[in-house]
């Protein structure tokens, strides 16, 4: 039987939160100067790379992104602009959907 490293169960890999950042054209820097929770360039590269966190800083993670996002955005695309939470940015997040599509799809760079 083969036993797994301590911590392997805490990390869920590559997250969805990753391809997002991707398409959105963002840094991690960018999530980290555009939030006003001390958000640090560490719990980002956490949270793409599938370290699990607490619902608290998927929650802070998700807010920095949406904003990062919105700055990007025109006025029109604004009107338009589904707002992600956690679960559709973490794979391991209560209520997640493999099969959900991202409405935004029509905005990304």
């Amino acid at each position: 039987m083969e036993e797994e490293a301590p911590g392997a169960e805490r990390n869920h890999g590559e997250q969805p939160l990753e391809e997002l950042m991707k398409r959105w054209n963002l840094t991690n820097h960018d999530l980290v100067a555009i939030s006003t929770e001390q958000l640090t360039h560490k719990q980002v590269q956490k949270a793409r790379q599938g370290r699990q966190l607490t619902l608290k800083m998927m929650q802070k993670v998700c807010r920095a992104l949406n904003v990062a996002i919105w700055e990007k955005l025109t006025p029109v695309q604004k009107e338009q602009y589904f707002e992600y939470m956690h679960k559709h940015v973490f794979n391991y997040a209560k209520g997640y959907d493999p099969l959900w599509k991202d409405p935004n799809l029509n905005m990304m760079a």
